[in-house]
């Protein structure tokens, strides 16, 4: 009889224990949530623009020029609504996009940049393609059929994480001066956005001053007297939460640096 008053007794324990929430078990350590947000779609309304095999407009709002042409961007890009362009600093952030909604559809997800802003845009997420990727997500064959489509109300969509490789570019801005320093920032990886940038001059300080978002992916510095290269460069990402992460770049903008010219850092996130 006490054997079996002890196993009822061990019974409602443990039953208090898992709907009761002031016995303080931590389901997040389980990563439930952290699972099905990684693997879940959402729905967004995907369009496309400019020539059909092409990369939609030559870097648009974030700045990035010819480079959405070539490796490893390749004119895999898209245009982003509000929500997902985010007034810049959604620039660079990939994404997957499929659709299912048409017959020519392939169902299998494509990967995308984010490299211009589309401000026309409607619906809680949008995406305006270039023509290579809105084709990209048709079955073989079919990429001129589903473009015909021309828009798309049911496809989906979920945030990734970069993979650039080792290195972030940084282009100086042809305006650029002793007294006026720009960067556009290209090529970095992980899955959060870029929050802040810090300039650290020459190779004795140790201060970081903050630069300040211009448009798209270019941020800025104005401090009204000469800056003194090399340039250490600090990135900031928002990452998940409040887990921001961030790295340097030591000395990749060197004394000799020129307007226009692209500097190659040796980390990345």
């Amino acid at each position: 009889m006490d054997i079996v008053l002890s196993y009822l007794f061990s019974l409602v324990v443990l039953y208090s224990v898992f709907v009761n929430p002031c016995y303080g078990i931590n389901f997040n350590l389980f990563n439930l949530s952290k699972t099905l947000s990684e693997d879940q779609w959402q729905t967004a309304t995907v369009t496309w623009y400019g020539p059909p095999d092409g990369a939609g407009s030559d870097g648009g709002n974030c700045g990035y020029g010819e480079t959405v042409e070539t490796p490893p961007l390749s004119k895999m890009i898209s245009a982003g609504g509000p929500s997902i362009f985010q007034g810049g600093s959604g620039c660079g952030a990939c994404y997957q996009v499929k659709c299912t909604e048409n017959a020519a559809c392939s169902q299998e997800p494509v990967n995308v940049v984010i490299t211009d802003n589309c401000p026309g845009c409607t619906g809680s997420a949008s995406f305006d393609l270039s023509g290579t990727a809105f084709g990209a997500m048709a079955s073989p064959g079919k990429a001129d059929q589903l473009r015909n489509a021309g828009k798309l109300t049911n496809a989906q969509y979920k945030r990734v994480s970069c993979n650039f490789g080792k290195s972030i570019a940084f282009t100086v801005d042809s305006g650029s001066s002793p007294y006026y320093f720009a960067i556009e920032i290209e090529y970095e990886n992980g899955d959060g956005n870029i929050v802040a940038v810090e300039l650290k001059q020459g190779t004795e300080s140790n201060t970081w001053v903050p630069m300040f978002r211009s448009w798209g992916a270019r941020w800025a510095l104005n401090p009204g007297n000469p800056l003194k290269p090399p340039f250490s460069i600090k990135l900031t990402e928002s990452g998940e939460g409040n887990n921001k992460k961030s790295i340097v770049a030591d000395k990749v903008i060197p004394n000799d640096w020129k307007p226009g010219q692209v500097y190659r850092s040796f980390v990345n996130f």
